[in-house]
């Protein structure tokens, strides 16, 4: 079994705290991502469970048994890093083998081992090159494979991506995504990169300053976010936040007056008294140019990506607005839009950053 379970960890380098207090389940054969900004803490929380870090303290389980004490070759877990570390005077066999060698496994058991994974891995042709003579994704794969053939309980990278190009990058989504689903292991993996956690994940941990925001499915997350900082941080581009008053509470919900005057109702639970401060969010693909509406901006930046374009530019109030329209939209930077927003995709915050419930 390849649960993990964290309870409470926490680490510190001196009087720095860069993980304070994480606790989190990431059932057998569960695909999770950590994402977060660069410093939030996501790597060190790899390198914890893989026994690469010490716990300052916390309670670390895998496979229900305790692990904090053992060094990593005892605790069951294989890791890709960022870079490939591939040894260059072996061969992609023995690159692959090399875990086996050190563990003296017969050489019965080791030669299928190496030849199942690099099946599995779309290698096989490869085996007798050296690393020089492979592509950025192919040494990924050796990568991968050497942490395949240790057969481990749960598999842990660290930005494994981050080299390749973007085509490259694409077409390694895929294939993880394609391991994952043949090998049925527990996967844990790294990444700044929220695209990357949105195609790949089963379940998705963002984590800010050493912190689990939120943990849920990539929708469950676009869709409801459960404070300002995950609505800022998952979607691409970003969620419009607008800054808004409450009018308080009727029937359809929350009434609200955005910065330029305008009123909508927000179908959302939960208090928010009048008077009181909120942020109102609309996600760019939500807004819809409309000469009745009542949200104006200036194009300033047209982004043509094909099938969309995705227009940036200042509200009457100087806020940034990002639009996502249909990719032949006739609109050029200089132009004045007219926008139009849907209450019952809006979601609204209020003045601790804490997301309302929207109404199913």
């Amino acid at each position: 079994m390849g649960e993990v379970r964290l309870v409470d960890v926490r680490k510190s380098f001196g009087a720095a705290h860069v993980v304070k207090g994480v606790d989190l389940t990431i059932p057998d054969g569960e695909f999770a991502v950590f994402v977060g900004p660069s410093g939030c803490g996501k790597s060190t929380l790899l390198r914890m469970i893989a026994g690469l870090e010490s716990t300052t303290s916390g309670r670390i389980e895998i496979g229900g048994r305790q692990v904090d004490a053992l060094p990593p070759v005892e605790r069951g877990v294989a890791m890709v890093f960022q870079s490939y570390a591939l040894y260059p005077h072996m061969s992609v066999y023995e690159n692959i083998a090399f875990p086996l060698r050190v563990a003296r496994m017969a050489e019965a058991d080791l030669d299928r081992r190496v030849k199942d994974a690099a099946g599995t891995l779309q290698l096989t042709a490869r085996l007798g090159h050296r690393p020089a003579a492979l592509s950025g994704g192919q040494r990924q794969r050796v990568a991968i494979g050497r942490a395949i053939v240790r057969q481990p309980k749960v598999f842990l990278f660290d930005e494994p991506l981050s080299n390749l190009d973007a085509a490259l990058r694409g077409e390694m989504r895929l294939e993880l995504t394609r391991l994952h689903k043949e090998l049925g292991a527990t996967m844990i993996y790294v990444t700044h990169d929220q695209v990357e956690a949105m195609t790949m994940a089963d379940r998705i941990v963002v984590l800010n300053a050493g912190l689990v925001e939120q943990v849920g499915g990539p929708l469950e997350l676009y869709h409801h976010p459960r404070n300002l900082f995950v609505a800022g941080f998952i979607g691409n581009p970003k969620m419009n936040l607008l800054p808004a008053g409450s009018l308080g509470r009727e029937e359809g919900g929350l009434r609200v007056r955005l910065f330029d005057g305008a009123e909508l109702v927000v179908p959302v639970e939960g208090e928010a008294a009048a008077g009181s401060a909120l942020t109102l969010g609309a996600r760019p693909e939500h807004l819809r140019i409309d000469p009745a509406g009542s949200l104006a901006m200036k194009a300033e930046v047209v982004e043509r990506l094909g099938a969309a374009s995705v227009v940036y530019g200042p509200a009457s109030n100087g806020e940034q607005i990002r639009l996502q329209v249909s990719g032949d939209a006739p609109i050029r930077p200089g132009e004045r839009l007219s926008l139009a927003l849907d209450p019952a995709l809006c979601h609204v915050f209020d003045a601790q950053g804490e997301a309302l419930t929207r109404r199913s």
